[in-house]
């Protein structure tokens, strides 16, 4: 039975955590989103939703590795002794999903098992697929993230630096493509989570419950009516759902075009100069995600606006950073029309 899916523009709401989702689906190389906030602020409902959303990709039928036509002649686990593997690659679209981990998985089902005996009886390279095959070009959503084990944090950050699984068993080594857009919720009272994980995860979104009368109401009634008739709720918002879904795919065809002016990237730098970001990570993180913005909004270029956002969601909500932009745009124009 087909499991049905709470609508993402029904979400009543927090806006910061829907963008930053949208963000990620229409520019993977964000890298990611750790949602932060209490039970019950609708961070697992948003994350499970944008599965409606999700564009389509390019893969070899029937690979359960989600593999585009490149990995598939790249790695030798899809080559056989008796076919050359660039004859008859049949392709496929399908939609991008959003692949569960669940707290309590193994490491082999995470990173996929072998057949021993086969391999050595028959010679041949078995693997049972895991969690990770089947995140490859897709999103891997971890609930309570911050409450993984630490072994399981190492896999996922292996995979994540490489974009390369690879299971070793017996002397015995298979490998194969994973690229993921990792996505993390946590409440931060039940313990932090590790730095090196924080880390490779481009955007962080602090959430929540919302205090407005009108939409807690709006909620219970969405609520209500999806649990009563799921379809019929779908129905209700599937022209949204459509033009949402539209708006992604043409920004992700614009986003190659998107280019930004050599003063907003000194005003990137200098802001998280200021604020105290460590390395150049977070430089890296504006600047993708102010042109992933522009993408979304239709511009071809960085306007103030997709930069002003981008830097409230990689760096946080503050009065101060909204303000030391303008002071650094201003000091920057100054300083040019001076040399001019």
């Amino acid at each position: 039975m087909k499991k049905n899916i709470y609508p993402f523009t029904a979400i009543v709401g927090q806006d910061k955590i829907k963008k930053a989702l949208i963000l990620n689906a229409i520019n993977p190389s964000i890298g990611g989103v750790l949602i932060k906030g209490d039970r019950g602020t609708g961070k697992t409902t948003a994350v499970r939703a944008l599965a409606g959303l999700l564009p389509k990709i390019e893969v070899v039928k029937n690979s359960p590795f989600n593999v585009d036509k490149n990995s598939y002649l790249e790695y030798e686990l899809y080559k056989t002794d008796d076919k050359n593997p660039k004859d008859d690659i049949e392709l496929d679209k399908i939609p991008m999903k959003v692949v569960e981990l669940p707290l309590g998985a193994t490491e082999d089902r995470i990173i996929g098992s072998l057949d021993i005996e086969k391999a050595l009886h028959e010679g041949i390279k078995a693997l049972e697929p895991g969690i990770l095959a089947k995140a490859n070009r897709n999103i891997l959503y971890i609930d309570e993230i911050n409450l993984l084990d630490d072994n399981l944090v190492d896999i996922l950050l292996d995979a994540a630096a490489y974009g390369v699984n690879i299971i070793e068993r017996e002397g015995i080594s298979i490998s194969h493509p994973s690229k993921f857009i990792l996505v993390g919720t946590m409440n931060p009272e039940e313990g932090e989570l590790r730095g090196q994980l924080s880390d490779r995860i481009g955007l962080e979104i602090e959430v929540e419950g919302i205090t407005n009368i009108e939409e807690r109401i709006m909620i219970m009634k969405r609520r209500e009516e999806f649990e009563r008739n799921s379809e019929a709720f779908n129905q209700k918002f599937k022209k949204e759902q459509i033009k949402l879904q539209d708006r992604i795919n043409l920004a992700i065809n614009l986003l190659e075009e998107v280019e930004i002016n050599e003063t907003f990237l000194e005003v990137i730098a200098r802001i998280t100069l200021e604020h105290g970001s460590e390395g150049h990570r977070s430089d890296i993180s504006i600047l993708k995600t102010s042109k992933t913005i522009a993408a979304f909004n239709n511009h071809k270029k960085v306007d103030d606006v997709d930069l002003r956002e981008a830097i409230r969601l990689v760096l946080g909500e503050n009065k101060f950073l909204s303000e030391r932009i303008q002071d650094i745009k201003r000091d920057i124009e100054n300083r040019v029309s001076d040399e001019s």
